[in-house]
């Protein structure tokens, strides 16, 4: 495989580029007899399209989702599902400038180096556009996973570049534009005017839970399900960082805080994110990402051209200001997608373990 199949049992192979005829995926090892249509999928890339508010990349695609195969009568088959999602809102001719240059921060660069050509057309494969897919497989994941255990995904944004957002409630994060868990947006609005007419960008911080996740999902040393969850998230564009539970602030406790303890009635704290020993416990799956700025802004930037002649280059187009306000149901599903292969596999391995003690509540009450 060369880096675009992912998964052990459940593998979703992604194909396609930010302005070829279409993007996709190909799901192999769902489960059969799951009933699955188009708008069982179609929610959740509602959620990532583009063009959802001023804040974002302005490029119009509705995203429509098809289903080629592996669903017969309104089923899953149990044999390959293809996904079909059609590109129709490209701009091509926004890109001619910097066919012979490298855009700084960017996989322009590294893409030319490795592979002696590009796509320079919307990022080509290295395009955040490629997220499309992965929300849609994961929303198959998702609803495979609610229906057998009743996990459920949410995430939202805990800072915007340098302004934190505090945690006001879930219930707020669908009501408004930055997946943001508060009731007033109008600071981060602001912002992001600001930060659009400077032709500049920022990164984000977002949070991603699981609740209902099952026991003993995960593997002892090198498929630990901390370890598959960091290397997932960071597969998606822009990610440069990866908290598990408590993350880096567990640098600061002490053994007597971050060990969480427990008790007949449950966990007395997730410090573990969720997580022990590289198996799942039964808490919530916590997790915490960092998302860089974007990398394409209309800002001149010194750079190279492919001879190595100094230059400097300006990317038109249309960008997200901020890659991070669309990430939300991209890291949801990259998480569903662990949790899908892992249980996958317990169920092929443990599947007929029987415990003598039930397990104790995921939390205390």
């Amino acid at each position: 495989m060369s880096g675009n199949t992912f998964g052990t049992l459940f593998c979703v192979t992604n194909f396609g580029e930010s302005h070829g005829p279409a993007i996709g995926c190909v799901i192999d090892g769902c489960p059969p007899g799951m009933l699955l249509s188009e708008a069982d999928i179609q929610a959740d890339l509602d959620r990532r399209r583009p063009g959802t508010s001023r804040h974002v990349t302005q490029r119009n695609e509705p995203d429509a989702v098809e289903i080629l195969s592996g669903v017969y009568e309104g089923r899953t088959t149990g044999t390959p599902i293809a996904l079909l999602i059609r590109n129709t809102d490209q701009r091509s001719k926004d890109y001619g400038d910097i066919l012979r240059t490298f855009r700084p921060g960017h996989a322009d660069y590294t893409y030319w180096h490795k592979y002696g050509l590009r796509d320079p057309r919307g990022g080509g494969r290295s395009s955040a556009r490629m997220t499309a897919p992965t929300v849609a497989a994961g929303a198959v994941a998702k609803k495979w996973l609610a229906e057998k255990f009743g996990t459920q995904f949410r995430a939202c944004m805990t800072q915007l570049g340098e302004l934190d957002i505090p945690f006001e409630s879930w219930g707020h994060v669908p009501h408004n534009p930055f997946f943001a868990p508060v009731a007033d947006v109008q600071r981060y609005e602001d912002y992001m005017d600001l930060l659009r007419k400077a032709h500049d960008s920022c990164g984000a911080r977002i949070r991603v839970q699981a609740t209902g996740v099952p026991v003993g999902l995960g593997e002892p040393l090198f498929d630990k399900l901390d370890a598959d969850i960091a290397y997932a998230m960071m597969g998606l564009n822009a990610v440069k960082g990866v908290e598990i539970g408590a993350g880096f602030a567990s640098v600061a406790q002490r053994g007597t805080v971050h060990g969480d303890s427990l008790s007949p009635e449950g966990f007395r704290a997730n410090n573990a994110g969720g997580v022990l020993g590289g198996i799942s416990t039964g808490q919530d799956i916590e997790v915490s990402i960092a998302i860089k700025p974007t990398s394409s802004i209309l800002s001149p930037r010194e750079t190279i051209d492919i001879h190595g002649q100094s230059t400097e280059v300006v990317t038109k187009g249309r960008h997200d200001p901020c890659v991070g306000i669309r990430a939300a149901p991209i890291a949801e599903a990259l998480l569903a997608l662990v949790l899908m292969d892992h249980a996958l596999r317990h169920r092929a391995q443990c599947g007929d373990v029987v415990q003598a003690v039930p397990p104790i509540p995921a939390t205390r009450p």
